[in-house]
């Protein structure tokens, strides 16, 4: 091998190197699945938020509870569509900042595809006040960027339930409240939809 291949093959690593690394902050779920009958087995630092014992707030008009609702029921569609490392549509599967991309474009709301830049767009409100189609964001500890979103289907009283595409089970419905994974990492709640 001549000393000039090496060298054009040395510099083409580089980028491929960059764009895993950049990728990789972005949406990351690459975790093991704990049961919410089991404890994870490592701990986390981030603070899980307590648990509402008062009903959320209505949205601000009959339009926009529509709107919310239309948006729920959109996102339900796509429950059982596989898990694809940096996937945006159906067709190829979703990563978790695709899956709310998609949904949210097909209603005319714009969000960036990657996580961490939705978790700057719209209006951050509190967990208590979660409505449908709120998107709910997740540190694995308080200093450390954010790396999952999902959307929010329902909440209430101990009950955050949540629509998502994780790498281990693709898009699935579940309450965050009851996950001992997820409840540790949530962050915070943004409002895209009535901001």
């Amino acid at each position: 091998m001549n000393a000039a291949f090496f060298f054009q093959k040395k510099h083409l690593l580089l980028p491929v190197l960059l764009l895993a690394v950049l990728t990789l902050t972005q949406c990351k779920t690459l975790h093991p699945y704990h049961s919410p009958n089991r404890a994870p087995t490592s701990g986390s630092t981030a603070k899980a938020p307590a648990p509402s014992t008062s009903k959320a707030p209505a949205p601000s008009s009959n339009k926009e509870a529509r709107l919310r609702n239309d948006v729920v029921h959109y996102a339900d569609k796509f429950e059982g569509t596989p898990y694809v490392y940096a996937g945006k549509t159906p067709k190829t599967g979703f990563d978790c900042s695709g899956f709310t991309s998609y949904v949210m474009d097909n209603f005319d709301i714009n969000l960036s595809p990657s996580s961490s830049m939705q978790s700057q767009q719209g209006v951050r409100k509190t967990i208590d006040n979660a409505l449908p189609g709120d998107l709910v964001f997740f540190r694995r500890s308080p200093g450390e960027n954010v790396f999952h979103v999902a959307l929010v289907v329902d909440s209430g009283p101990n009950m955050l339930k949540v629509i998502h595409a994780t790498s281990s089970r693709g898009v699935i419905v579940e309450d965050l409240m009851q996950s001992t994974y997820w409840k540790p990492k949530i962050s915070e709640v943004r409002d895209v939809i009535g901001n």
